[in-house]
């Protein structure tokens, strides 16, 4: 997934503030947090910035298929081996009898498990990454061995 900067290289860089925001760069980070799609900064539909247009679809792309924080489970990567399960936080509080001492999830308050074989997420409200008292939690991402979880 492109950061702030990449989507930025492929931005007009005229700070016209068609899009509602007060730069390309504050775009870009909006564009990120799916604030506003590709299409609210029309200098792109110009001829001239058709390329930049096409690349930037490209790749804002996964974006679209994320959670409220951002959480994309790519299932063709996923085999279903549950470290993101027993690793997730909220999953250990809110299910100490069954995920908390190392077992599947006993209830339907977890955020994380693994169903058919992959990992589906659910009561995503519920992940640190979201609302206001939002923390930087990846420990779902660094346990999982085959890089099948990303926070866009």
């Amino acid at each position: 997934m492109a950061n702030a900067m990449e989507i930025y290289q492929f931005l007009p860089k005229t700070n016209c503030k068609k899009c509602g925001k007060s730069t390309c760069m504050a775009f870009a980070v909006a564009l990120l947090s799916r604030e506003v799609t590709v299409e609210y900064c029309t200098p792109l539909k110009e001829t001239k910035f058709k390329k930049n247009y096409e690349k930037l679809l490209e790749i804002v792309a996964p974006v679209e298929g994320s959670t409220e924080t951002g959480l994309i489970v790519h299932e063709e990567k996923c085999f279903g081996c549950g470290n993101c399960v027993v690793a997730c936080p909220v999953n250990v509080a809110n299910d100490p009898q069954g995920v908390g001492i190392g077992r599947a999830p006993t209830n339907d308050k977890v955020i994380l498990q693994v169903e058919n074989g992959i990992v589906r997420a659910s009561n995503i409200q519920e992940c640190r990454r979201f609302g206001k008292n939002r923390i930087l939690c990846n420990l779902c991402i660094i346990t999982c061995p085959t890089e099948a979880i990303e926070f866009v």
